[in-house]
Protein backbone atom coordinates (compact mmCIF):
# COMPACT_ATOMS: atom_id res chain seq x y z
CA UNK A 1 0.00 0.00 0.00
CA UNK A 2 1.36 3.39 -0.97
CA UNK A 3 0.50 6.05 1.58
CA UNK A 4 -0.04 9.57 0.29
CA UNK A 5 2.04 12.24 2.03
CA UNK A 6 0.23 14.42 4.54
CA UNK A 7 0.45 18.20 4.72
CA UNK A 8 0.68 20.07 8.01
CA UNK A 9 0.95 23.83 8.50
CA UNK A 10 2.05 24.89 11.98
CA UNK A 11 2.90 28.17 13.74
CA UNK A 12 6.40 29.41 14.50
CA UNK A 13 7.58 32.76 15.80
CA UNK A 14 11.05 32.73 14.19
CA UNK A 15 11.65 31.49 10.62
CA UNK A 16 15.49 31.37 10.91
CA UNK A 17 15.19 29.30 14.11
CA UNK A 18 12.70 26.98 12.37
CA UNK A 19 15.14 26.59 9.45
CA UNK A 20 17.97 25.67 11.83
CA UNK A 21 15.85 23.23 13.84
CA UNK A 22 14.01 21.43 11.04
CA UNK A 23 16.85 21.70 8.53
CA UNK A 24 20.02 21.23 10.56
CA UNK A 25 18.87 19.41 13.72
CA UNK A 26 16.08 17.26 12.23
CA UNK A 27 17.74 16.87 8.81
CA UNK A 28 14.67 17.90 6.78
CA UNK A 29 15.26 19.13 3.23
CA UNK A 30 13.87 22.62 2.65
CA UNK A 31 11.38 23.18 -0.16
CA UNK A 32 9.65 26.37 -1.24
CA UNK A 33 9.63 29.40 1.02
CA UNK A 34 8.73 33.05 1.34
CA UNK A 35 9.49 35.65 3.99
CA UNK A 36 6.88 34.29 6.42
CA UNK A 37 6.75 30.54 5.67
CA UNK A 38 8.98 27.62 4.70
CA UNK A 39 8.23 24.07 3.49
CA UNK A 40 10.16 21.06 4.80
CA UNK A 41 10.33 17.45 3.63
CA UNK A 42 9.49 15.67 6.90
CA UNK A 43 10.21 12.04 6.01
CA UNK A 44 8.30 12.38 2.73
CA UNK A 45 5.54 14.55 4.19
CA UNK A 46 5.11 18.28 3.65
CA UNK A 47 5.20 20.39 6.77
CA UNK A 48 5.09 24.17 6.56
CA UNK A 49 6.32 26.54 9.26
CA UNK A 50 4.23 29.74 9.16
CA UNK A 51 5.42 32.80 11.06
CA UNK A 52 2.83 34.11 13.50
CA UNK A 53 3.02 36.62 16.34
CA UNK A 54 2.57 34.13 19.21
CA UNK A 55 3.31 30.52 18.25
CA UNK A 56 3.11 29.01 21.75
CA UNK A 57 -0.64 29.62 22.10
CA UNK A 58 -1.40 26.15 20.65
CA UNK A 59 -0.21 24.36 23.83
CA UNK A 60 -3.41 22.93 25.34
CA UNK A 61 -1.70 20.89 28.07
CA UNK A 62 -1.01 17.18 28.39
CA UNK A 63 -2.74 13.82 28.71
CA UNK A 64 -1.43 10.91 30.78
CA UNK A 65 -0.31 8.00 28.58
CA UNK A 66 1.50 4.97 30.00
CA UNK A 67 2.94 6.95 32.92
CA UNK A 68 3.99 10.05 30.95
CA UNK A 69 2.36 13.45 30.41
CA UNK A 70 2.01 13.60 26.62
CA UNK A 71 1.90 17.18 25.27
CA UNK A 72 -1.22 18.14 23.32
CA UNK A 73 -1.24 19.07 20.52
CA UNK A 74 1.73 17.35 18.90
CA UNK A 75 2.71 15.95 15.52
CA UNK A 76 5.36 13.55 14.32
CA UNK A 77 6.18 10.52 12.25
CA UNK A 78 6.50 6.76 12.62
CA UNK A 79 9.97 5.54 11.61
CA UNK A 80 11.63 2.14 11.47
CA UNK A 81 13.34 1.13 14.72
CA UNK A 82 16.75 1.69 13.11
CA UNK A 83 15.82 5.19 11.91
CA UNK A 84 14.24 5.99 15.28
CA UNK A 85 17.36 4.97 17.23
CA UNK A 86 19.61 6.88 14.83
CA UNK A 87 17.53 10.03 15.27
CA UNK A 88 17.37 9.60 19.06
CA UNK A 89 21.16 9.34 19.13
CA UNK A 90 21.55 12.38 16.85
CA UNK A 91 19.17 14.51 18.95
CA UNK A 92 20.84 13.69 22.28
CA UNK A 93 22.28 16.91 23.64
CA UNK A 94 20.64 18.99 20.87
CA UNK A 95 17.06 19.04 22.17
CA UNK A 96 15.44 19.06 25.58
CA UNK A 97 13.30 15.95 25.61
CA UNK A 98 9.80 16.36 27.07
CA UNK A 99 9.73 12.56 27.21
CA UNK A 100 13.13 10.89 26.82
CA UNK A 101 13.45 8.13 24.20
CA UNK A 102 11.67 5.15 25.74
CA UNK A 103 9.59 2.05 25.04
CA UNK A 104 5.89 2.54 25.75
CA UNK A 105 3.30 -0.21 26.33
CA UNK A 106 6.09 -2.75 26.83
CA UNK A 107 4.86 -6.31 26.24
CA UNK A 108 1.48 -5.12 24.93
CA UNK A 109 0.14 -5.26 21.35
CA UNK A 110 0.92 -1.55 20.79
CA UNK A 111 4.51 -1.66 22.12
CA UNK A 112 6.41 1.24 20.58
CA UNK A 113 9.52 3.34 20.88
CA UNK A 114 8.71 7.01 21.41
CA UNK A 115 10.29 10.36 22.21
CA UNK A 116 8.85 13.85 22.59
CA UNK A 117 10.56 17.22 22.26
CA UNK A 118 9.69 20.78 21.23
CA UNK A 119 10.89 22.96 18.39
CA UNK A 120 12.18 26.49 19.13
CA UNK A 121 8.61 27.89 18.90
CA UNK A 122 7.26 25.38 21.41
CA UNK A 123 5.55 22.98 19.00
CA UNK A 124 5.63 19.44 20.40
CA UNK A 125 6.86 16.59 18.20
CA UNK A 126 6.57 12.85 18.77
CA UNK A 127 8.79 10.45 16.87
CA UNK A 128 7.89 6.79 17.27
CA UNK A 129 8.67 3.35 15.90
CA UNK A 130 7.24 -0.15 16.14
CA UNK A 131 9.30 -3.33 16.16
CA UNK A 132 6.48 -4.78 14.03
CA UNK A 133 5.05 -2.03 11.77
CA UNK A 134 1.96 -4.19 11.19
CA UNK A 135 1.06 -3.51 14.84
CA UNK A 136 0.73 0.28 14.45
CA UNK A 137 -3.05 0.12 15.02
CA UNK A 138 -3.04 -2.93 17.32
CA UNK A 139 -5.46 -2.78 20.25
Amino acid sequence: MTMPPFHLAFPVDDIPAARRFYGEVMGCREGRSAEDWVDFDFYGHQIVAHKVKRAGDADAGANPVDGHDVPVPHFGVVLSMTEWQSLADRLAGKVDFVIEPTIRFRGEPGEQATMFFRDPSGNALEIKAFADPARIFAT
